[in-house]
């Protein structure tokens, strides 16, 4: 997150959210921010939501994701929010949403469907 210039602005039990302000260094071809980039923003949100759920020894890897793209990402900042939707002990299932902030405006850019698996964090 922090070569991209992404922060963690909110954590609550099953639910996190990140903040991209816009950046050249992020952008493709039509100066929008790149959808891999609003990805890994997604993503990144699903696992810290999943990983709020669960015990202090364990940790989070994606496994499998669905990315639909709604819009393109501009204006002066993107929000990626994750939320639990079913916790199991193996097994978490998240959704998340891509919001797009351009002069005052709030847009639904991208939405998410993730699947996470816990593992044992590293000693």
């Amino acid at each position: 997150m922090q070569t991209i210039g992404a922060t963690l602005t909110s954590v609550s039990p099953g639910e996190v959210r990140i903040d991209l302000p816009f950046s050249q260094a992020v952008t493709q071809q039509h100066g929008y921010i790149h959808a891999g980039i609003i990805t890994t923003v997604v993503d990144s949100a699903c696992g810290y939501a999943a990983n709020s759920l669960m015990a202090a020894h364990a940790e989070v890897l994606t496994i499998e994701y669905k990315m639909n793209f709604l819009a393109p990402a501009k204006g002066e900042k993107i929000a990626g929010i994750g939320r639990v939707i079913r916790a199991g002990r193996s097994i978490t299932v998240c959704s998340g949403e891509a919001w797009a902030y351009d002069n005052g405006q709030e847009h639904l850019i991208a939405i998410m469907q993730a699947t996470m698996t816990t593992i044992k964090a590293n000693s």
